[in-house]
């Protein structure tokens, strides 16, 4: 650990805090309907949308529309998507001649970008054509973003109204969400990766020759866009295999800075935009608080336990100063190593720059950890938000039954129909995440994957569907997941991870929409302040941390204190 280390990780969350409100007010303004500085250029292409598509955008719908909307949508994104990569030897752009993507590889990764998680069981240059990179996932890689945002709309508008029957329009709040907020960012952002040295272009490879005289043929294609939008909307899927250790995905230390930076950008400004809706920004920036206080608390653990290194090197009389470098680049170094890695897991985006399965047994068990915590720090684009009020709504109700007082959260009470959906939602995520990977912990094919055995290949199997339930979508390396049993199964985990908590977050809304906003009282308990930010985080910690506290002490937990005490497996 440095100072220049320290320096370079508070400098990123400076420029981070300087972004949100200016972005959040904006945003706030965009799914409000105002016009703004956009709407000259962008108003017009909004109206022929809704004209093609016959969306009458001043009628909103009820919580169960806008769900069965949201669903519809996110069906037919599937279906096109895995029809793309199943006849991908047919489509245009395709210079490589890639072949058929197989159905259950097809399946897994249709389901991946469909909900965000971008999890990749293929190499992307060696598998996918760049119509499939640019036509089916850069394209999922914005709408599914959209979709995270307009849920958490949906959500917001609920605290903000009193006595409504409505939550919007999805159709509107999706397209608001990439017309005016995930496109001219994307564009932007896509401008200066390529000035930076990233790849843009329809050329497939280009040959070079090495310094052993050796013909080495280098992969190209449109790179800088998909990268933009990875980033922005908390994607995370790379065009090549290594993602953002690759140096046509990551040039250099700026690059790698701009993609932290606009990984936390929009995820982090909409939590402000929540408390401008609603009426309170000081609500808005509790949930940054604690946001912020859990995910640098993580990234502080992770650099100081790659910065201390491993012990079982030291014995052998390497220098220890050095630290933990293994499937680390070196132009980024262990300070930015773990600042991408505990944002790429706090966030949902799971875009990596250094192999988490090469981090020491606490350097890998953070960022694991922090997806198991929800997603919500400050997590996916829309998706870290609905998480952090659903863990807000637990948490007024902990403090309600310590007071002998009614939850209240926003001047909305608390009340046992919102506490069953919350807790529904809550659980779905230890179920599949503990459940498929007890079952493929067991299972012979399944742990014929695995790349190294003993507890760190546990933590493989239990990294895998972490990723995939949270809607992550990093790996820690070792395991052959292009099999039919992880590829389905995995498949299964991202649906429910996105689905399956995001209908009973619906149903929230809905119910907290239709009660009548009371104005606070002297009996009210403040949910803008340190303490309910300090038990906030512990209801995040209790619920999101306890629950896989006996997995994890089986997988990096027993290999910290065996790496600790000398000992391999």
């Amino acid at each position: 650990m440095s100072i220049i280390g320290w320096l370079q990780i508070g400098l990123l969350f400076l420029a981070v805090f300087l972004a949100i409100k200016p972005l959040g007010l904006y945003m706030a303004r965009v799914f409000a309907g105002e016009r703004n500085f956009l709407s000259p250029v962008l108003g017009p292409v909004e109206r022929g949308l809704y004209l093609a598509a016959g969306v009458d955008a001043r009628k909103e719908q009820g919580w169960l529309a806008y769900t069965l909307s949201m669903l519809a949508f996110s069906a037919a994104g599937f279906a096109l998507l895995y029809v793309i990569l199943r006849f991908q030897g047919s489509m245009p752009l395709n210079p490589q001649g890639f072949a058929n993507v197989p159905p259950d590889l097809a399946f897994n990764t249709a389901v991946s970008f469909l909900t965000n998680t971008n999890w990749q069981s293929y190499g992307g240059e060696t598998t996918m054509s760049h119509f499939s990179q640019m036509a089916g996932l850069t394209v999922q890689n914005f709408v599914s973003a959209a979709t995270g945002i307009a849920i958490a709309l949906a959500v917001t508008r609920a605290f903000a109204r009193s006595g409504a029957a409505t939550l919007g329009n999805f159709w509107v709040d999706l397209t608001h969400s990439t017309l005016y907020v995930l496109l001219p960012l994307a564009v932007l952002v896509a401008l200066a990766f390529v000035a930076m040295g990233m790849p843009q272009t329809f050329h497939a490879s280009v040959s070079a020759t090495t310094l052993e005289g050796v013909q080495q043929t280098i992969a190209l294609g449109p790179v800088a866009s998909q990268e933009a939008i990875k980033q922005l909307g908390t994607n995370g899927g790379g065009f090549f295999n290594a993602n953002a250790a690759h140096p046509f995905e990551n040039p250099s230390a700026l690059s790698n800075y701009l993609s932290i930076f606009a990984m936390l950008s929009i995820t982090s400004a909409l939590v402000y935009t929540f408390g401008q809706i609603v009426g309170d920004r000081r609500q808005g920036w509790a949930f940054i608080a604690a946001m912020a206080t859990l995910l640098i608390a993580g990234i502080g653990v992770i650099y100081w336990a790659e910065s201390y290194g491993n012990p079982i090197l030291h014995s052998l009389g390497l220098e220890a100063s050095l630290g933990n470098m293994e499937g680390k680049e070196v132009r980024f170094g262990q300070a930015m190593s773990a600042a991408y890695a505990g944002v790429t897991t706090g966030i949902s985006t799971g875009a990596v720059n250094g192999m988490h399965g090469s981090f020491t047994g606490i350097g890998g068990l953070v960022p694991m950890l922090l997806i198991q915590l929800g997603e919500v720090l400050p997590g996916g684009v829309g998706s870290g938000l609905y998480g952090m009020v659903v863990f807000a709504i637990l948490a007024v109700f902990v403090a309600g039954l310590m007071v002998g007082r009614t939850p209240e959260l926003l001047g909305k009470k608390i009340e046992g129909r919102e506490m069953k959906y919350a807790m529904l939602a809550i659980l779905i995520l230890p179920a599949s995440i503990l459940g498929f990977t007890a079952i493929s912990a067991v299972m012979p094919s399944a742990v014929a994957s695995i790349g190294t055995s003993g507890p760190h290949g546990l933590s493989e199997i239990l990294y895998a569907y972490t990723s995939a339930t949270g809607n992550n979508g990093s790996a820690f390396g070792g395991l052959s997941a292009n099999t039919p049993w992880y590829n389905t199964t995995l498949g299964f985990a991202m649906l429910l991870g996105r689905f399956a908590y995001a209908i009973p977050v619906l149903a929230i809304a809905g119910s907290i929409a239709a009660k009548t906003r009371v104005p606070a009282s002297q009996g009210t308990f403040p949910t803008h302040t340190p303490l309910f930010v300090g038990l906030l985080i512990g209801v995040i910690l209790i619920l999101g941390g306890l629950q896989y506290f006996p997995a994890l002490a089986l997988g990096p937990i027993v290999e910290q204190f065996a790496m600790l005490s000398g000992q391999t497996f």
